[in-house]
Order: structure tokens, then sequence, then C-alpha cells
């Protein structure tokens, strides 16, 4: 299946930037999930753009990792190739009102980027554990703000390794949603357009945010930040607690007593012991209130 694929990419690519069934618990904010058949570093787009087509031409299955903030990959792994934009993907610079970063840029460093410059807009985005790239795809937020007020365009390529240039509306950016959810477009570089603003209070308010995140998330626990979207009308974590599902555990899993929109890795739980748990939540919360819970969790993996 990869004899061939593999020959090829060696060409190319260092042996350092191939690895063979890397677990994905090390590249996951839950700290869970089975090996890949093979994880690649990726440091240009040059080798992106023959890495991509190469991987269609063999009919080999892939998926582009940010930090795993979003991801629950299964116990038994992923059969096919992860590929993690390093490099020349962690770029990041400023040009007057405007924030240009590489898809691997992490969205703490964009809004601390922004800040540096006296420019306002990002600040929802200070600590928010993901990157720029998986902010986009998600069209990310907290705190009232979200990609989609910031961001300007976007270059992607297909997977004919060819490079296009989206415009916002092209982003077809909603609520945890985007044209990548869509459409086979790997994002390479987003322009953010901000504001001129008083560098004091930027990082003022950005302080704040991160100290409410501390104290109203369980950050001292593996998870993956939110794990249902928002219920048009209600809140998510409201739900689950008003359902008495605070607490809840399902072997390590647990619904947080911190906050109920979080389910955490609490002592060792597998993926499946997390998905279990969601689907217990969605049960009943279903049967006290018959709203349907989505997972903004993504699931990655074979027993998914």
């Amino acid at each position: 299946m990869y004899q061939a694929f593999l020959k090829e990419i060696k060409s190319f690519l260092d042996p350092d930037q191939i690895l063979c069934r890397e677990p994905m618990k090390h590249h996951t904010s839950f700290r869970v999930g089975g090996p890949a058949d093979y994880f690649i570093r990726v440091n240009t787009e040059a080798q992106l753009a023959k890495l991509v087509p190469l991987l269609q031409q063999n009919g080999l299955p892939y998926f582009i990792l940010g930090k795993g903030s979003n991801l629950l990959v299964s116990d038994e792994g992923y059969r096919g190739v992860v590929l993690l934009p390093e490099g020349e993907f962690r770029k990041i610079e400023a040009k007057e009102i405007r924030i240009l970063a590489g898809a691997a840029v992490s969205m703490n460093k964009a809004a601390e980027t922004a800040a540096e410059k006296g420019l306002t807009g990002l600040e929802f985005a200070s600590g928010i554990p993901g990157t720029i790239g998986g902010g986009l795809v998600m069209n990310a937020g907290a705190y009232g703000g979200e990609m989609g007020q910031v961001v300007e365009s976007a270059r992607v390529m297909d997977a004919l390794g060819r490079i296009r240039l989206l415009g916002k509306e092209e982003l077809q950016l909603g609520y945890r949603s985007s044209i990548f959810k869509k459409e086979r477009l790997i994002i390479l570089q987003v322009v953010l357009r901000l504001k001129p603003g008083n560098r004091e209070e930027i990082l003022k308010t950005m302080e704040q945010y991160t100290k409410a995140r501390r104290e109203k998330q369980p950050l001292e626990y593996p998870s993956a930040g939110s794990t249902f979207k928002r219920p048009e009308g209600h809140y998510a974590g409201k739900l689950i607690m008003e359902a008495g599902l605070k607490g809840a555990c399902v072997g390590g899993a647990q619904v947080s007593p911190k906050h109920c929109g979080f389910v955490i890795n609490r002592d060792n739980a597998t993926a499946k012991d997390i998905r279990l748990l969601m689907e217990k939540i969605q049960a009943g919360v279903w049967e006290c209130f018959q709203v349907r819970l989505e997972p903004e969790v993504i699931f990655v993996g074979e027993e998914h």
C-alpha cells in the first residue's frame, strides 16, 4: 500500500520527517489516540505540493494536523498519513493593520503579535489552544469574537497541489463551519485584517480572558475544549448540568465538575471512554430537553 509512495517521498524529504506508527496521543490535547500508519512533518509549501498529489495518486487517506486541540483519534489509530505543517508554515508578520500568519502559527502567538503592534480585534484568540489554520477551519471563537470577524483571505492548496487565494466570502464562514468542512483544501496562510488600538488596553483584555479561562475551565486536565456546539437558544454546558450529568464518568473520562461543557481525560481515559461518555451526554440531554447536542470535536480513526 505504501511502498511506491514511500519510495517517491524519500527523494525530497529527510528521513527524520517521516515517522512510522506514530502514537497520536502525543499530538492531541485529549492525550488519547492510537498510532497513525505514517506521520510526516512538512516544512515547505513545495514539499506539500509534491506530497498531496502523491497521496491522491496512491489512494492514501490523509489529514492535516494542527495542535490536535479539537480531535478525538480512535484507540485503533489512523490508517493513513498524518501531515503536520511546520517550518515556513510557522512564519508570521505584521504589515500595517494586517497580520499574515502561516497555518501552523498558534492562535495565541497571532494574538500576541497583534497586541505588540497595537492592533485590536484578535484578543479573543488569546489562550485558544489551536493553530490559525485549525481556527479558520472551525471558525473558532470566544468571548464574542471569532475568526470570521477578522479574516480577510486565505491562501490554500487543492488536492492537485495548486495554490488558490480565497476571499472572505469564498471561505463560507458560519458557526463552527467553513468551506474546509466541505472541500478538500489545505490552508497555507491566513491574512487577518485588524484595527489600530491601544496596546495597553489590548493586553489588559487578553489578561482578563486568560484569567477567566483559568477560573472557569478545567485546564488542569486534558480535553478538547468545548465538547459540543452551542445549540440554538441554549448553552450546552447548562443543559448538561441541568440533565444531572455534572461529574458523570465512563472509565477515565468525566464531565468536568468545573465546567459541564468540557469532557476531560481525568484518569487515563481511552478514546472509547470519551466517545461513550459523549453519547451518554447526548442521550441524557435529549431525554430531558429534546435538544440534540452536536459534537464540536472531530472524530478521526477506524472505530469512529
